[in-house]
């Protein structure tokens, strides 16, 4: 089976772009926020769990993300690959991730790079649903009417975190702690790197000249 493990900081759209691949390549994108949200919804026990710390402002602990990740995972199986968006995010979380890959599968980290600049901007810009959670970007995605979401007619608001003080720690925390894990992927797996500036579609491009499986 093929893992494609969707890898780089906060703004450089692994999300939207995931999205796009899902799609094309009929491969289900399993993003962890995604996942715990659903079980929160559902009440499940690990929801349940994962709910107490969310309420808090406290990270969710890895054991417990793993856990609804490796659900989803066991559901996927029967599919030729999975994108995962949103896991590892620390060497720690890349071990418990390779306990479950079996000797055949096939493991690439694709590594999206781009400015601190243009990542500013586009988190700055980005509107997510109060109310269902759909994300808009002011400039590349913006709702059909001013401030409402076009699926259900919520307000749109900017996340705390996506203001351009917030952003630019964030940024800072993520060359810090995650970015080890292009050394740890160089080792065990194949790491592709992709330029992340410009277009959707001219990101989509540049992937699709790549031969993944080579």
């Amino acid at each position: 089976m093929r893992f494609i493990i969707l890898f780089g900081p906060p703004g450089i759209g692994k999300g939207t772009i995931g999205k796009v691949l899902s799609e094309k390549w009929n491969y289900p994108i399993i993003s962890t926020g995604d996942v715990l949200r659903e079980n929160v919804k559902k009440g499940t026990p690990a929801g349940l769990k994962a709910e107490f710390f969310m309420k808090k402002g406290e990270l969710v602990p890895d054991e417990l993300v793993f856990e609804t990740l490796c659900e989803r995972i066991k559901k996927e199986r029967s599919t030729e690959g999975i994108l995962i968006d949103g896991f590892p995010r620390n060497i720690k979380q890349a071990h418990m991730l390779d306990g479950i890959f079996a000797n055949n599968d096939r493991i690439i980290l694709m590594n999206f790079i781009s400015s601190d600049d243009v990542l500013i901007e586009r988190l700055s810009l980005r509107r997510i649903c109060k109310n269902c959670g759909a994300i808009y970007h002011l400039k590349n995605i913006p709702p059909k009417k001013n401030g409402r979401c076009d699926v259900c007619d919520g307000e749109l608001i900017q996340r705390n975190d996506d203001r351009p003080e917030v952003i630019a720690r964030r940024l800072e925390i993520f060359r810090n702690e995650t970015r080890p894990l292009l050394d740890y992927y160089s080792k065990k797996h194949r790491v592709i790197t992709v330029d992340a500036n410009g277009s959707l579609e001219e990101i989509i491009k540049r992937i699709e000249e790549i031969d993944l499986w080579e």
